[in-house]
């Protein structure tokens, strides 16, 4: 019944999600103590992970049974904190088409061109209201065409609905932190992903549109979400077969879209970044513009 056995990861960490969620609320009343610290730290760790998962799932379902792939979608629903349908109009059928060019909903140049912290803390919030709109547009696309699914959707929406409600009103102050706080990081995270991803490359590119962080340690954990150009260039090949893939058409890709330690780039970019113009990222698609206004001047 599941597609492909390396999603047996996938399952661990939902089962970890919701272990860790279950854990916490039972027991996790004391938040002084090391041992609460360790275990909200995990916790958090997997809300950024579910954030994976979903997108992994929307681009091809883990199961070959349809019942399954309805239950993940609600499982992970409820966790990442939005109907998880949301992918198919924002991300499969826009991002994947435009890849960071004028129409996608996700342009990382949509306010500003640079990159630094304050854009980077800034585009969850601004892309994320951009995408509303498409999100409305395709389910109310649904209840005129294809009735059925509309309601499979739609089951997504009362479960998230449902499941806060519940949480709030069986302890609200435990809600907060155990349930609304790690969605929201879920949320969040996986739009600073494309950011990073996307930022400073040049989207007319066919493989430079795209950072990698090529990390193992984070790609075991993030179920090789870091190999960006190649699911760009596959988005129908399953996550499992990107390192492959990657390793591949590595040396097409200009190096300062590969890295290595995702830590330091966030501490170098956006950190020191803000002393000093060399810790910055180099912006390849306005070389690119610049390069053309040269050559169509001459």
């Amino acid at each position: 019944m599941l597609r492909y056995k390396a999603d047996i990861r996938s399952l661990v960490f939902m089962f970890i999600t919701a272990g860790s969620l279950v854990l916490l609320w039972q027991y996790g009343n004391n938040m002084s103590t090391p041992l609460w610290i360790f275990c909200y730290a995990v916790q958090l760790l997997m809300a950024v992970i579910v954030s994976t998962i979903v997108h992994n799932h929307q681009h091809l379902p883990m199961w070959t049974v349809k019942w399954l792939n309805i239950f993940t979608d609600n499982f992970l629903t409820v966790f990442y904190g939005f109907p998880v349908f949301a992918w198919i109009p924002t991300h499969n059928s826009n991002h994947h088409v435009h890849v960071n060019k004028e129409p996608d909903y996700t342009k990382t140049y949509m306010v500003s061109e640079k990159n630094n912290l304050l854009t980077l803390l800034t585009y969850p919030s601004i892309s994320g209201m951009k995408q509303q709109g498409a999100v409305g547009k395709y389910l109310l696309g649904l209840y005129n065409d294809d009735r059925r699914k509309f309601y499979t959707h739609l089951l997504q929406i009362i479960s998230l609905i449902a499941w806060i409600v519940i949480a709030l009103v069986v302890d609200w102050k435990k809600a907060v932190v155990y349930v609304i706080i790690p969605q929201q990081l879920s949320l969040f995270t996986v739009l600073v992903f494309n950011y990073i991803q996307h930022i400073h490359a040049d989207e007319e590119s066919e493989f430079n549109h795209s950072r990698n962080i090529t990390g193992k340690v984070l790609n075991f954990l993030l179920l090789n979400n870091g190999l960006h150009t190649v699911h760009h260039l596959s988005p129908g090949v399953h996550w499992s077969k990107l390192r492959e893939k990657h390793d591949k058409i590595a040396h097409k890709i200009d190096p300062r879209l590969n890295e290595e330690n995702f830590a330091w780039y966030l501490f170098r970019v956006y950190i020191l970044g803000l002393f000093s113009h060399s810790f910055q990222t180099e912006n390849m698609r306005m070389e690119r513009k610049q390069n053309l206004s040269s050559t169509s001047s001459n």
